[in-house]
């Protein structure tokens, strides 16, 4: 599998996309890794000190999460090095989307990540530069429909990401309009933790869970892990965060989705982050949901919470360790040597997933059925790992042998 790795990690990506902004500071990237099948696709995102290597690490990362979400396409990312606090960010989206706009047109389809919002900012901006859709260089460089069918498709996959949500099953309150983008992320996180303990015999129900992260993908994956049985028993994000070792009911995980501001949590009694940081890590818990921002999770970490019983980490972040290496760096393969590590290519496939399903032809726009094709993907892959390794350790290497050969051969 190293090997597979190093041949993966070391080939130079196809297409190198440099953008300056003329009127503020902000540099951005496109990395298309490879035009695999015609297309590649990959969110855009925005943090401050973000630079070229870590677009291009999304990149490959997104071109082994297709192999398990579909379609079967190159992996691609955008970065921009800019403050997404800072007034400015609308016209440097604005000016950045104008700029990479020839290539959604043509084989780079794209959506929302860190501090960059699908429905709000990307859908609206790449229209007003002349987009169709985020996706559509994926339609035109991969699907190749007819112009009637790529309309039909088109307008499926706008109405599919954005739907409200309206189905208690699936949304933390239906009279607040959340929508599939905002809930499906994090509910493939908490259901790739489901299928984990049913494929290898157990329940989720019980089982106490730390969430790292508390902005969409870590909220909703709060949300449905609770919603299933689990006990949320600690939450940490950069402000601060809550800690109560005998879990929290349903109904308070609820309420903090519901006033969460942003990508913050709002909670009385908020421990402050300094604090939390050296409490939470100590807090018996079997499964742990880092859903916050990449390479932040130390071994140190992963030590303290094995020894206070882990025994599943889902991943909702993108490269979670605070490892150097792409890929299965040093603490990724101690941890993943330790306990049950659900990669994140797997985990947070969700927002792929709905991509794929929306453009693969006509299908129904019900909740469930929306939900559920996540659900069943997540399963599958979690099955696949299964049969090549039945044991409960080496997960992460076990889905990525499956992935590279697949890649490479």
């Amino acid at each position: 599998m190293k090997e597979l790795l190093e041949r993966f990690e070391n080939k130079p990506p196809e297409i190198v996309f440099h953008w300056r902004d003329p009127e503020t500071e902000a540099e951005g990237w496109t990395v298309i890794n490879s035009l695999r099948g015609g297309a590649a696709g990959g969110g855009t995102r925005m943090r401050e000190g973000l630079d070229m290597n870590e677009v291009l690490s999304l990149a490959k990362t997104m071109e082994v999460k297709f192999t398990v979400s579909g379609p079967p396409i190159g992996g691609a990312k955008s970065g921009i090095n800019f403050n997404p606090e800072d007034p400015r960010k609308k016209g440097v989206l604005d000016r950045w989307y104008r700029a990479v706009a020839p290539l959604l047109k043509s084989y780079y389809g794209t959506g929302g990540d860190l501090n960059v919002d699908e429905i709000h900012e990307v859908i609206p901006i790449t229209e007003e530069a002349g987009v169709w859709h985020p996706q559509e260089g994926v339609f035109n460089g991969h699907f190749k429909p007819t112009e009637a069918d790529k309309i039909n498709r088109i307008g499926q996959l706008r109405m599919g990401v954005i739907k409200v949500l309206e189905s208690t099953e699936y949304s933390p309150d239906p009279s607040r309009k959340y929508t599939v983008a905002d809930m499906i992320t994090g509910f493939g996180v908490a259901e790739a933790v489901r299928h984990y303990y049913e494929v290898h015999g157990g329940t989720v129900v019980g089982k106490r869970a730390i969430i790292q992260g508390f902005g969409n993908v870590g909220a909703a994956a709060a949300f449905y892990l609770s919603k299933m049985g689990a006990r949320i028993v600690g939450i940490i994000d950069r402000n601060g965060g809550v800690v109560r070792e005998e879990g929290f009911a349903f109904e308070e995980i609820q309420d903090f989705f519901r006033k969460k501001k942003g990508n913050y949590l709002i909670a009385e009694n908020m421990v402050p982050f300094e604090e939390i940081n050296r409490q939470i890590w100590e807090v018996p818990a079997e499964i742990f949901a880092p859903c916050a921002a990449s390479r932040l999770v130390t071994r140190e970490q992963i030590d303290t919470l094995v020894d206070s019983g882990l025994e599943v980490i889902s991943c909702g972040a993108n490269v979670p360790f605070a490892d150097r290496e792409i890929f299965f760096g040093p603490i990724m393969e101690y941890t993943d040597g330790r306990v049950s590590l659900i990669p994140d290519f797997i985990s947070n496939c969700g927002m792929a997933r709905v991509f794929a399903y929306f453009m693969e032809g006509r299908v129904s726009m019900d909740d469930s059925a929306i939900f559920n094709d996540t659900s069943g993907v997540i399963r599958k892959a979690i099955l696949n790992i299964f049969r090549q390794n039945p044991t409960k350790k080496n997960l992460s290497r076990t889905a990525f042998e499956i992935a590279l050969k697949q890649l490479l051969y």
